[in-house]
């Protein structure tokens, strides 16, 4: 329920790990992988978290639709 995501801006870190594939900078994936969270949890960590915690950002997100 306290735990925010969040990360660097989108392409920071342009390089790919040859070893995986993956851009350095995709944080995104751990928390998509790990088992402990329900999809629901990790809408909150992803973004409902953040809309609960920052009411203006929510205002402005609902205003746009979103």
């Amino acid at each position: 329920e306290n735990i925010l995501f969040a990360s660097e801006m989108i392409g920071a870190v342009r390089d790919v790990d040859p070893r995986t594939g993956h851009y350095f900078d995709d944080t995104k994936r751990y928390v998509d992988a790990t088992g402990n969270l329900t999809d629901e949890r990790r809408g909150q960590v992803f973004e409902g978290n953040a809309r609960r915690v920052y009411p203006r950002l929510d205002r402005a997100l609902r205003a746009r639709g979103l």
